[in-house]
C-alpha cells in the first residue's frame, strides 16, 4: 500500500501521493449531488457515479477543507491507492498440455462439471486487465477505467488479471489449465495498471460499471489498507442490488491474531473476505487474518493463465479469491434464481472447518467447496 492509490489483490498496498496542489479527493453528498456546490468551487474534470451520491475530482486542499463544512457534504477522502497482492515468479512455456491444477482439485470443481460450468453467469474481474489473446481463455467484454477517460482498451498489461481470470474460468480443452467455472462469462474491468496499482475511485466506478451491466458476480484481488466511506457504500448497494462480491483479505499477515491485517474492499461486511491455503492447507504468515476472514482458498503456487500466451506459478491471497469467485459461479450456474444471500450462505455452509472449530480469524467458514 503506497502513496494513494488502489492496491490490486494479489493484493495490493496502499499509500497516498504526495501532490503540490490539487489532489484526487472523493466527495460524497448527504443527498442528491449538488451542482451548485460543484459549480461554487470550480470543480471541473469529475466523475459522477450512479451507485452512490459521489464525485471525485482533483481539487485543492482549500477547497477540501470548505467542503467538509458544508452540511450538504456527506464526507470529504483522500482517493487512495490499491494495488495487487502476488508473490511473483517466472512465467512458463506457453501452450502446455492440460493440466487439473491441485487448487481446482482441491475445492472439487472437477465433480461438479456434470451439473454445473458456469454457464450463463457473468463474472466481472476488476483487476489489470485480462489478455485479449490468450487460446485458453474467452472474454466477453468489459472497459477500462484507469485514467482520466473510459475505453475498451482492457487488455491487461501486468499478468495479475490474467492470472486470476484463469483461475476462474480457464476453458476446459486440451491445453493449459482449466478453471472452476470453465463456462462462465469474464468481463475485464481494468482498474489496476501495468504496475497493478490504481485509485478507490477507479474501483468504485468499476463496482458501477458491474450494476449497471448486470453481472453476478464481482471478483477483486486488490485491496487497501485505507478506509473509504464511499467504497463501502458502494459496495453496500452492489450486494443490495444482488452481486455477490469476493475479494482478497491481503498479504500483510504478521501471524499474530490479536491484530487484523483484513484489507478494504474485503473488510467490508459486503464482501466475502478470502484468506489462503499451501497445499497442506495450511495458511502461510503473510496471509491476512482478522474477524472479517469469511473462507479460505488455493493460494500458494498456483498454476494458470499469463500474458503472451503462457502461464505462470503465483501465490498470495489474490489468487485464492478467485477460486470462491468460480465456484459461487458453479451455484449460480446451477439455478439462476438463487440470490446473492443465498449463495453466500452455501459458500460458508459447504467449507471445510479448518483451525479452530467454527468460524476462526484464519480461515473464516473454512476451505471453501463446490459440494
Amino acid at each position: 500500500m503506497e502513496t494513494k492509490s488502489i492496491l490490486i489483490l494479489c493484493i495490493l498496498i496502499v499509500s497516498l501521493i504526495p501532490t503540490i496542489d490539487a489532489k484526487p479527493i472523493i466527495i460524497g453528498f448527504n443527498e442528491e449531488i449538488d451542482q451548485n456546490i460543484i459549480k461554487e468551487h470550480n470543480i471541473a474534470n469529475y466523475t459522477q457515479y450512479q451507485i452512490i451520491n459521489a464525485i471525485s475530482a482533483d481539487i485543492p486542499e482549500s477547497v477540501s477543507e470548505k467542503l467538509k463544512k458544508n452540511p450538504k457534504i456527506k464526507y470529504v477522502e483522500e482517493d487512495a491507492q490499491v494495488q495487487i497482492i502476488i508473490k511473483p515468479s517466472q512465467p512458463q512455456p506457453p501452450q502446455p498440455p492440460q493440466q487439473t491444477t491441485w487448487g481446482i482439485a482441491r475445492i472439487k470443481a472437477p465433480e461438479a462439471w456434470n451439473n454445473s460450468t458456469g454457464k450463463n453467469v457473468k463474472i466481472a474481474v476488476l483487476d489489470t486487465g485480462i489478455s485479449d489473446s490468450h487460446p485458453d481463455l474467452t472474454v466477453s467484454g468489459g472497459i477500462n477505467l484507469v485514467g482520466k477517460s473510459k475505453n475498451n482498451k482492457w487488455n491487461d498489461d501486468n499478468g495479475h488479471g490474467t492470472h486470476v481470470s484463469g483461475i476462474i474460468a480457464a476453458r476446459n480443452n486440451s491445453i493449459g489449465v482449466v478453471g472452476v467455472a470453465p463456462d462462465a462469462q469474464l468481463y475485464a474491468v481494468k482498474v489496476l495498471d501495468a504496475y497493478g496499482s490504481g485509485y478507490i475511485s477507479d474501483v468504485i466506478e468499476g463496482i458501477d460499471w458491474a450494476v449497471q451491466n448486470n453481472m453476478d458476480v464481482v471478483s477483486m484481488s486488490l485491496g487497501t489498507s485505507t478506509y473509504s466511506q464511499a467504497l463501502n457504500d458502494t459496495t453496500a448497494n452492489a450486494y443490495k442490488s444482488g452481486i455477490l462480491l469476493v475479494a482478497a483479505a491481503g498479504n500483510s499477515g504478521d501471524g499474530n491474531l490479536n491484530t487484523d491485517d483484513v484489507l478494504y474492499p474485503a473488510k467490508f461486511d459486503s464482501v466475502i473476505a478470502v484468506s489462503a491455503v499451501d497445499y497442506n492447507n495450511i495458511a502461510p504468515i503473510w496471509s491476512a487474518d482478522g474477524a472479517k476472514i469469511e473462507l479460505a482458498a488455493p493460494g500458494v503456487g498456483i498454476y494458470s493463465t499469463w500474458l503472451n500466451g503462457g502461464y505462470a506459478n503465483e501465490s498470495g491471497t489474490s489468487m485464492a479469491a478467485p477460486f470462491v469467485s468460480g465456484t459461487a459461479a458453479l451455484i449460480k450456474s446451477k439455478n439462476l434464481s438463487v440470490t446473492q444471500q443465498e449463495i453466500r450462505n452455501t459458500l460458508d455452509y459447504n467449507a471445510i472447518d479448518l483451525g479452530d472449530i467454527g468460524r476462526d480469524k484464519i480461515y473464516g467458514f473454512g476451505l471453501v467447496q463446490v459440494s
